[in-house]
Order: structure tokens, then sequence, then C-alpha cells
């Protein structure tokens, strides 16, 4: 191992000898070298390098050849590469130089630490040069009398290392200079050549791996000649108008080379070239006339030329000169076609005949006017009418008929051969089959299968469908033998509407339509779905066609997608030509949420979500539940309006009772003063000790007083005093009574009223007593002059006879209508009268005066109704003993059935403004 001292003197041995002035190469020159130095390998071959160390360094160091390790641009070299040749001498191999890189380097690892470069070298990896191959020289003229040969190769592979192309000629007894390519390595120009000498010429080819040569080529410079082309062509028309003449200048001597030519022509605006057959310009010449030329058409000429005999090379093409026909008469008529418009009237059309202009190569020329000729073939005898026309359109008004149009083009130089159109009354002719578009890149074809008759042309329409302007019909016309032809200018995504007529000799075919597009995209829109009706489980669903504009192909099926909020997405697919389609199964009461899609051959648009919610209950489920609650209702009307007719006897008696006409009652004959005599001996007619009044009141309504005449109103003072009277008697009659009590008489409040009061109160009252003793009771009644009905137990006597059966009713009758409990005195009170008339023979009779009052101004309660009957029992009554006083109490019977009730009037009961029923 080094000694740190033994390191620092061997690097300063290093440094004394890079610094060296023998030294070239720094560290390299001094320790040791690797031979070859800087090889050129061929690729793909074998290679072995050695670095041998210099003496001094292994004297001084330590240093042996097993420390050397190779690298390839800072790369390791595997150690199975490595051999030790000697202690100074070390070799590396490399079985393929396709992996060699540069720079090699040879490099001493000292004691396994310190890494030092000894020597490096470059490394030169190429192919040696191939063999030249298709060598050609060509002598092109330069001018007049100047002329170069240019000669070129193929120098083959390319070889990774400089390589030299040298172009060598000679001739037979003198051998020229190299001619060195500048630039290049495939040709090289030899400036100073001689025509009429073979000359042998080769390609040399040289490189550090090799040398290579091609073959050589012999020629005469002569035959390899590429003039240069004819100079100041010119073009003018000749006397025909389909002949166009040519003139030039050859540039080369003709005791150099004599030339034949070539001639291209075409029509302007058109990229095709034609040639003039080569026989007829392959001798020397400087003119030329090109015949079957188009009249009154622009060309464009040019000429070339090489050496007669074939040899050698043509020249560039000249420079374009254009030249125009003159005109000629048109070679063929305007194709024509008609529009008929029969809407206005049938028996009359509006015929729109159409033509299309001449193209340039038909017309001849410019074309002047149009003349037209209309014939009628229904009727000979009809004259020809003739129209000068300068436009390609023209319309006329015709009767219903077969008609004949001819058209002539004209020109300054003549006509063109007549159009013939023939217009059938009817288009009664077979029309052709099977038609079919078939889109071609940027063209439509259009095909059919011709009729079994013989067709002389057919006429094919077409135009743009749009909704929102007119077809544009444009039109073309093909020959009779022709199935299928392109129509050009036709729009992607655009819908045309195509139509083909079959024109025979005699008349003409019906046409057939067929709509195609050159190109389909997916729709640019999708359909807006709206509800038409929505009921319980369906809904019916309506949408718009798409417009032709927003289809952009065929539509060839509708999409509907509906779902519940939550629920899954549901798929129905619809035929392309409905406009409404009904969603089944829903549920009810539920949001749904729908959408459309249309769908072409080349995608699909979806449109807008549309919500709407199914109802609750389905058609006629409502009706059938209100349809029979109505019919129940109306049975249950009708049954109660059938028992109510069948009752109406009963219901009328408590509802609209029989009102007595007063007019025919006895009443108008009784004295209101004298009471009636009546049989007091008859000891049969005797009522019970419970015998009460009856009471019925009619209120009389005057809502004017002015309506009421004096004379109106003298019945109601008279009932004033016979008030007055009634009071005296009660209170005489009273004093008697052992029933008699103090009470003011309902009439009293009426007392300061004047007689213009416009309501009052007539109450008519009966009281009917026991008779004194057996004897027959009186009845008294207070007469009184209103006009008002009577009761009706005055009217019906037979209800007052009958003893204790009528009392009883008319006690049930006085309890219904007085709203009130009975008040009567106690039994024993009436004995003790019994006893007391008895002894007295004398006969008691006791009555209750008709009381009248107006209006008072406080409305008669119940109460008063009870206090009315204590007073008449009062005033009718006998007193007990003297000095002892009977309270009247409360007579309670049961209630009266409805049966068992008298059919009478209720008492009526004052109240504001009138009465009414109680």
């Amino acid at each position: 191992m080094f000694s740190m001292w033994n390191w620092v003197a061997f690097g300063f041995y290093l440094v004394l000898n890079i610094c060296s002035p023998d030294a070239s190469g720094g560290l390299v020159q001094s320790c040791g070298h690797i031979i070859p130095e800087s090889p050129v390998l061929a690729l793909g071959s074998n290679f072995t390098a050695l670095c041998i160390l210099n003496e001094s360094c292994l004297d001084f160091g330590n240093i042996y050849a097993n420390q050397i390790i190779w690298k390839i641009k800072n790369k390791l070299v595997p150690k199975e590469q490595y051999r030790e040749i000697n202690k100074t001498v070390s070799s590396v191999t490399f079985n393929d130089t396709s992996s060699l890189a540069t720079p090699l380097t040879c490099n001493i690892l000292a004691d396994g630490q310190i890494e030092q470069n000894i020597y490096g070298i470059t490394v030169t990896v190429g192919l040696a040069p191939e063999k030249p191959k298709n060598l050609s020289c060509i002598v092109h003229q330069v001018s007049r009398f100047t002329y170069v040969m240019t000669c070129t190769w193929d120098p083959g592979r390319h070889t990774f290392l400089d390589t030299q192309f040298r172009l060598r000629y000679s001739w037979p007894e003198e051998i020229f200079p190299d001619c060195i390519p500048k630039d290049v390595n495939n040709s090289c120009t030899i400036t100073d050549i001689q025509f009429f000498v073979n000359t042998e010429i080769w390609v040399e080819a040289t490189n550090a791996l090799g040398k290579a040569e091609s073959d050589p080529v012999v020629v005469d410079p002569i035959d390899i000649v590429k003039p240069l082309s004819p100079q100041n062509v010119s073009v003018s028309s000749g006397l025909l108008p389909t002949v166009l003449k040519l003139s030039w200048e050859n540039w080369i001597s003709d005791a150099v080379m004599t030339l034949k030519f070539n001639i291209r022509y075409r029509i302007v605006g058109d990229t095709n070239w034609m040639e003039v057959p080569s026989e007829d310009t392959a001798s020397p010449r400087t003119s030329f006339s090109v015949q079957g030329l188009r009249p009154y058409t622009e060309y464009v000429f040019s000429i070339r030329c090489m050496k007669e005999d074939g040899m050698g090379y043509w020249s560039d093409w000249s420079e374009e000169k254009i030249g125009i026909t003159t005109e000629d008469q048109p070679s063929k008529g305007p194709p024509l076609w008609r529009i008929i418009d029969k809407s206005h009237s049938p028996a009359s059309w509006t015929v729109h005949l159409i033509w299309k202009a001449l193209k340039p190569f038909e017309a001849n020329g410019v074309i002047l006017q149009y003349e037209v000729t209309v014939r009628d073939k229904s009727s000979l005898s009809s004259p020809v009418k003739n129209y000068n026309v300068t436009s390609t359109n023209h319309t006329l008004q015709l009767p219903e008929g077969t008609y004949e149009v001819t058209l002539i083009a004209r020109n300054s130089i003549g006509a063109s051969p007549p159009s013939v159109l023939l217009i059938p009354a009817s288009n009664s002719k077979a029309p052709v089959k099977n038609l079919r578009t078939i889109p071609k890149h940027d063209k439509l074809w259009v095909g059919w299968t011709a009729p079994n008759n013989y067709v002389l042309k057919y006429v094919i329409e077409w135009c743009l469908v749009s909704s929102n302007s007119d077809c544009i019909i444009e039109w073309q016309i093909a020959l009779g033998d022709v199935q299928g032809i392109d129509l050009k200018g036709i729009k992607p995504f655009k819908c045309y509407l195509i139509t083909v007529y079959p024109l025979y000799a005699d008349g003409q075919g019906s046409g057939q339509s067929v709509k195609a597009y050159l190109k389909q995209d997916r729709p640019s829109k999708g359909p807006t779905v709206q509800t038409k009706k929505v009921g319980k489980a369906e809904a019916v669903l309506t949408w718009n066609h798409l417009t032709v504009e927003e289809q952009n192909g065929f539509i060839r099926n509708y999409t509907i997608l509906y779902k519940t909020i939550d629920g899954n997405e549901t798929v129905v697919t619809v035929d392309p030509s409905k406009t409404e389609y009904t969603l089944s199964s829903l549920t009810s009461d539920t949001l749904y949420t729908v959408r459309m899609m249309a769908s072409t051959d080349n995608g699909s648009r979806t449109g807008p979500d549309f919500t709407f919610t199914t109802q609750k209950f389905g058609k006629g489920e409502i009706e059938d539940i209100v349809v029979p609650v109505c019919l129940a209702f109306l049975l249950i009307v009708l049954l109660g309006v059938l028992f109510c007719f069948n009752k109406r006897d009963l219901i009328k008696k408590h509802i609209w009772p029989i009102v007595p006409d007063p007019s025919k009652s006895n009443i108008a004959q009784w004295s209101p003063q004298v009471p009636a005599k009546h049989n007091l001996n008859s000891k049969d007619q005797m009522y019970s000790e419970g015998s009460f009044t009856d009471v019925s009141v009619v209120e009389i309504e005057a809502d004017d007083k002015k309506s009421f005449s004096e004379q109106d109103l003298k019945p109601f003072d008279l009932l004033k005093k016979e008030k007055s009277t009634s009071e005296g008697h009660s209170s005489g009659i009273g004093g008697s009574s052992c029933m008699s009590s103090p009470r003011q008489s309902v009439s009293d409040s009426d007392e300061g009223e004047t007689t213009q009061n416009t309501s009052s109160t007539v109450q008519y009252s009966t009281v009917v007593l026991n008779g004194y003793r057996d004897q027959t009771p009186v009845q008294v009644f207070s007469r009184s002059e209103s006009t008002q009905p009577l009761l009706d137990s005055e009217e019906r006597p037979e209800d007052h006879a009958g003893g204790a059966d009528s009392t009883a009713q008319r006690q049930q009758y006085f309890r219904q209508n007085g709203g009130q409990d009975e008040f009567n005195t106690d039994r024993p009170c009436f004995e003790r009268t019994k006893q007391n008339t008895h002894g007295n023979e004398g006969d008691l009779v006791g009555f209750v005066q008709l009381q009248i009052s107006g209006q008072s101004s406080q409305p008669l309660g119940l109460g008063m109704e009870k206090n009315t009957q204590e007073a008449a029992l009062s005033n009718v009554l006998q007193t007990c003993t003297e000095g002892q006083t009977v309270r009247p109490e409360t007579v309670e019977e049961n209630p009266l059935s409805v049966d068992e009730m008298p059919k009478s009037y209720l008492p009526q009961t004052v109240r504001q403004g009138g009465y009414m029923p109680q």
C-alpha cells in the first residue's frame, strides 16, 4: 500500500511529467498509450484495443496491468472483456462495434481507492462506399449556342464516414480533369463538351474503409441534348370557327439538330389537357393549325420540342398562350320543361315554360333571343302562337288540352335546332320504377328502373324542402338510355324532394318522387312534449313534428322517457308519423317527469323535460258517487212530497187552517148587548166544575192608517164602548166571586191611544159556566163589528155540546193554545158554590165581556194570557164563605193525543207588524 508520502511524491512526479516539454498529451503521454491510435472500424466487425503502461510509471508507483479498467464514454466495460497480457499490457475486445462509442479510455485503479485516466482514443465506426449506380447524363441548352452536361448517379448507402465522389470522363485517347461535386454527392456538371464524339463517363467513390467505381457510360453528347422550348408563341383564329393557328420560333440551329414538336391545349377553366397527335408534328416547323375546336371558345396552348429522331430529352413546355375561336350557329336547342299550375281553375292552366341556357360550346356564340312557338294539338284550327323572349322562362295562360311547344335559340350566326316539348292533357303513360338515391361523396346519385316502353328522355326535378319558403325547382334532362344520374350542388343535412318523369314520343309518364339527404346528422333540437289530457292512470301526450330545418335527416322514431321523482325511467318507442301517445298504467295523484327524443340515422336529440300530475280520481268515479247520492236525495224528497200529498188535509189544518167567512156567520144577527135567552130549566146539560173559556185571537194589521176611512173606523169605536161596558159588568160580578182578585184589563193600557192605531186586536171570548143548580147554563156573547174570521167553535156548535167530554176537549184546547198550565179553583170551592146557589134559589149567570184593546207598545206575553185567564175565572165563579179566599191552583191533566185534539184554530198572539199562527 502506498504511504501518504509515497502518494504525494507520485503526484508530484506526474505534475512534472505533464509539464515536461516532451509531453504532448499530459498524463497519457507519460504513463501509457492505447494501440491502435484513433482507429476507423467497419460497422459490426470485431475490435481489440491494447493499453500499454510505461516502465517509468511502474518503477515509481508500483502500478501494473491488473489495475487497468476500460470505459466507453465514461461507462465501465465489463471485466469479462478484459485480458491481462503481461504486467504492463491489458487488452479489451468488442465482438460487435455497433455498440462501440467514443471515447474509449484506459484508467488505473490504484489500491482500489483512486482512479486515474491513463489514455483515451476516438473510435470511428462506418461503412465502406458502395458502387455508384444509375449514372445518367443530360446536355442542357443554356442559350442559343451554349450547352452544359450534368451527370447524376445513385451514391448508395450512407457510410457514416467522409466519402469523396469524382465524376471522370475521357475520350479514347484523352483523359479530361475530374469533376468534383460541390455540396452534393450525387451529381456534377461539365461545362466543356464536344458533340459528335463518343465519351466514356464513370463515377469513383472513396473513404477510409475503401474505394468503389460505377459502371462506365459511353455516349455522344448530341444524343442527350434537352433543347430550349420554342419561343415567341402566338395564336390566331382562322377562317373556320373550329380552327386556331399557332406560330413559334426555334432556338436551336437546324445544322446542330432537327426537331419535332408536341402541342397541347385546353379550354379556359378546364384542367384537362388535350394534345395534337404526335405524327402531325413530327417534322421540323415553326407553325401549326389546330382543328376540331369548339366555336366561340377560349383555348390555352403550349408547345415543346426534342431531337427529331427521338434521341435526347423533351424541352420544357413553352409559355401558355390563349386564343378564341369565331362564332357558329348553336349546335342544339335549349333543354325545355314546364310547370303547370291548376290551382285557380282546372279548366284553365297557368303554364310556366322554363329552359336552361345553352353551354358555351353549345351556344357557339352569344344568344340574342329565344323563339317560343305554341301549337294546340287538340284543335287543328287553332292558330300557332309565337313569342320572342330574351329570358329563360315564359308564362302562358292556356285552356286545358294537349299542346306542342317549340323553342329555338338564336345568335348572330343562326338558329339552333328546335327543342320540342309535348304537354299532354294528362300524364297517362307508365312511370319509372324503383326510384332510389345513394349518397356518393359530394354528389347524390339518383337511379331508377326504366319502364317497358321506349323512353326518349327523362326529366329529373329536385328542390330543397323548406318549411319557410316554397320549393324552388331545379331540373335536368337525361337521355333515354340512362338509368341513373349524379346531382351536383346538393347540400348536406338538407332534405331534397326528387321527381323523375319519363318522356315518350306521344306523351309523358307520371312522375315518381322520393325524399333524400346527401348526409344526415342528429336533429338540431328535440321535440317539446305536452299533455293533452291527464287522467287517474293515463295521460295523453302530444307534440309537434320538428321542422325540416331542425330534423337534419329522416326521423326514424320518437322515444318517450318518463319517470316519477324517485322511480325508474320507462322508455317507449313511438312511430315517427304520430303526434300523440297515451301513457297507461300510471299511478294516481303522482308527479311524473317526461321528455322526448327524436332519432335519425346519425344520432338523437332530447327535448326539454315536462312535468304533470295524474288525477286522484278517475273519469266517472266522482259521478258514480255523486249521482247515487243525488238520486237517493231526490227519492227521499219525492217520497216526502208523496207523503205530504197523502196527508195534505192533516198538514193543511196544522199549517194552513180553514178560515171561515165572517159574512156567513150567525153572529151577524146577535145583539152585542142583550144576552140570548137560554133554556135554564134543562138539567141534562150540566157542565163540569172544570169548565173554562175558549179563547181565539185574530190580528188585524193596517200598514197605513190613511187607507182606512171614517166608516171603517166606526166598528172600533163601538168596540171601545163595549169594552167599557164589559169591564163594568165584570167588576160587578167579580165582587161575589170567590176567586175575584183585582186585575187591570188588558185594554187599560190602550185608553190613551187614538183611533188612528194601524193595528188592533179583537178577542172573542166565550165563557161557559155551570148552570145555577140544575138549570141550563147561559152563554153570553159580546158582538164585535170586526170582519175577522170567527172561531171554529162558533161555526161548529156541535163542539159545545156533549157535557163532560166537551168540557175536557175545551180544557185541552185551552192548554195547547195558551202555552201555559191551566189554573183553576179548588174543587171544594166549587162544591160550596153549588150549595149556596141551591139555597138562594137564584140564577147565577157568569160571563166575560169581549175585550178589545189597541196594540200596546209592549207585546203581550204568556204571563198576560195567564192573568187574563185568572181574571175571567174570578169574574164568573162565586166566592166561598164570607172572609174565606180560595187561591187558584193549577189543574194538571194528561195531554191528549194528536187524534183527540179538537179541530179548531189556535189562539193568536199579537206580534209586531201582524199576526202569525202559534
